[in-house]
């Protein structure tokens, strides 16, 4: 058995945000780099009692130097950085599973902590076949057509709410109660690691009922932009798409991978 554990930041124990920026400029980002570390290691050590073979852990917020590399499992494996050909660095199709760990929910979810899909200044909304989607959608999908499932999901209770509609035969940990963008509930730290390695352990058992995620294609994949400069730009840049009003452009892709 191999797996990969995805790594953000937003959804972990004990972090909260910034009011008015993003967590890189909050004062919680250095605990969240640790404590996104510690969720991770969890998440590993679960699989690799399991029985897992490899597991690679993907650093994944922000420019991908996140992680005190150090105090993981030293069995793990280590994607960082950025200029991948492709997202999942590492994953092929003879991998058993993909953990979302540290992820958070989509853009316009109420009370989600530090809510985002990709871009918290960027972008309002995206959008694939006409279902609003966020980075879990997004990178489930992503190892989906490799025919990988989404087998693990550590979030926020909001960001937990919006896998279930996505993979709900995925195994989760809720880390916190969202209170607000900038507000939660957390539960203390050492328990969110303690229960994020049970569940990788419960999800390595019941590999033969999880389902890999995929969008039909060809697809519509919709963003709205905050700025009516920003849509402006991506209608007419090189991946020109169709301005569907000031803020909102649509593409037609064969694949999804074609945007990213």
């Amino acid at each position: 058995m191999k797996f990969i554990v995805a790594v953000d930041c937003e959804g972990v124990a004990g972090v909260a945000g910034a009011p008015g920026g993003s967590l890189n400029e909050s004062r919680d980002l250095e605990f969240a780099r640790l404590q996104a570390t510690r969720e991770a290691d969890a998440a590993a050590r679960g699989f690799f009692a399991a029985g897992a073979s490899q597991v690679i852990v993907w650093d994944n917020h922000g420019g991908s130097l996140n992680l005190h590399y150090d105090q993981l499992d030293e069995r793990c494996d280590i994607a960082l950085g950025v200029g991948f050909p492709h997202r999942w660095p590492g994953l092929e199709k003879d991998f058993a599973g993909v953990a979302l760990i540290g992820y958070h929910a989509m853009d316009n979810t109420i009370d989600g902590v530090i809510c985002h899909s990709f871009s918290s200044v960027s972008y309002q909304y995206m959008k694939v076949n006409g279902r609003e989607v966020g980075e879990m959608g997004i990178d489930g999908a992503m190892a989906g057509r490799l025919g990988v499932p989404v087998v693990l999901v550590a979030s926020d209770d909001k960001g937990v709410a919006e896998a279930g509609a996505f993979f709900p035969w995925a195994e989760t940990a809720t880390t916190k109660q969202g209170l607000g963008w900038n507000g939660a509930l957390s539960k203390h730290p050492r328990r969110a690691v303690a229960e994020i390695q049970a569940a990788a352990q419960r999800a390595a058992g019941r590999l033969g009922q999880m389902k890999a995620f995929t969008f039909a294609e060809p697809l519509d994949f919709e963003i709205r932009y905050k700025r009516i400069e920003a849509a402006q730009a991506a209608s007419r840049g090189y991946k020109r798409g169709e301005r569907l009003d000031p803020y909102t452009v649509r593409w037609t892709l064969e694949r999804l991978e074609d945007y990213w």
